[in-house]
């Protein structure tokens, strides 16, 4: 097959591929990814929730300019509390990103090497999981170990998720690998709940502490929380899941990579720190651009989150919402993708 034959081919799997995720995507999401934007991204903001979410909070740091923050809904329908820009909640696999910077700087400080094998780091556990004399700690960030996701396991029941780590761990060992390690890709929070317990036993301490004294103390960051109940259960924001009871927010999640709480502000303080590398040294930095992305959402059980760096814009834009399930992720992106669009466009 000649070159121009393979450039063809590939075109036309790119046209199948688009052609199928929008044959299957829900009309209300095509339709708000083609309705023309609000006239600001405060109209924007407050229009979500004519898309089914109960609240919404937007952080915007663009380059030269103040920041700016917007909320609009309830953080409580029972009680009609509103939604503002200092309001908790879950931000769920966002939480990889604080994981990634903290083994970044253990492996600047030499604590921690990105070839050093499971097998190596974790030996009581690593005996019972496929391969783990193969995987590397590079391919645990990287989600190219081949490790399931516990989440995705027949044992995994979300409405009520274990609430100690050795369950976690239960559902994360003997388990059939799903590909060689480093032959894929496949996100696997089973992956960074390893990276949690390595970094606990390399420091002989929580890692908890480490990201606190680190990361989050340098950037004056006193509403970012590991788990909720260091947050305070009454301090954070309802979830509501569609088809569910009126609150989720007592279904408790500990695992690293998934666990934290905090504000869209303090979300996008530390992830402009983090594209800056204001907590890294300077080969630190480098090790970060070469393990992991600067960019992350979180999706539970009641929330989803959305955290991107916009490099064209030199913009960081947080989107944190207390609603899930159903078509609500598609609608949130459709949501988020609008902001964005506005602020391109120099709309504010």
């Amino acid at each position: 097959m000649n070159s121009r034959a393979k450039k063809l081919l590939r075109l036309a799997a790119a046209l199948v591929t688009i052609t199928c995720i929008y044959a299957f995507a829900p009309w209300q999401y095509l339709l708000l990814k083609i309705m023309p934007a609000a006239d600001s991204v405060e109209e924007e903001v407050n229009s979500a929730l004519n898309e089914g979410f109960v609240g919404i909070v937007v952080y915007i740091d663009q380059a030269g300019k103040t920041p700016k923050a917007y909320a609009a809904g309830l953080s409580n329908r029972t009680d009609s509390v509103s939604m503002t820009p200092e309001t908790l909640t879950k931000i769920a696999s966002i939480s990889k990103l604080y994981i990634a910077a903290a083994v970044t700087k253990l492996i600047g400080e030499g604590k921690l090497n990105e070839d050093d094998k499971l097998s190596s780091l974790l030996p009581e556990l690593a005996k019972d999981v496929e391969n783990a004399n193969e995987i590397t700690l590079r391919m645990l960030v990287q989600h190219r170990s081949g490790i399931p996701n516990f989440t995705d396991d027949a044992e995994w029941k979300w409405p009520e998720p274990p609430q100690n780590l050795d369950e976690y761990y239960a559902l994360s060992v003997n388990r059939d690998a799903d590909f060689q390690p480093n032959a894929s890709y496949a996100y696997s929070n089973t992956n960074y709940l390893f990276l949690g317990a390595i970094m606990d036993r390399v420091l002989g301490y929580s890692h908890h502490q480490y990201i606190q004294e680190q990361i989050l103390n340098p950037l004056n960051l006193k509403n970012t929380y590991f788990l909720m109940d260091d947050a305070g259960w009454d301090n954070v924001s309802e979830g509501y899941f569609l088809g569910w009871k009126p609150s989720v927010k007592g279904q408790n999640f500990i695992s690293p990579g998934g666990s934290m709480v905090s504000t869209a502000r303090e979300v996008a303080i530390f992830q402009r720190a983090l594209v800056e590398g204001d907590f890294f040294s300077e080969e630190e930095q480098k090790i970060y651009e070469s393990l992991y992305p600067y960019d992350h959402t979180g999706l539970l059980p009641g929330y989803q989150s959305i955290a991107r760096y916009h490099p064209d814009i030199d913009a960081v834009i947080v989107q944190l919402m207390n609603t899930s399930g159903g078509n609500q992720w598609l609608m949130g992106e459709a949501v988020y993708d609008r902001i964005t669009r506005l602020i391109s466009q120099g709309t504010e």
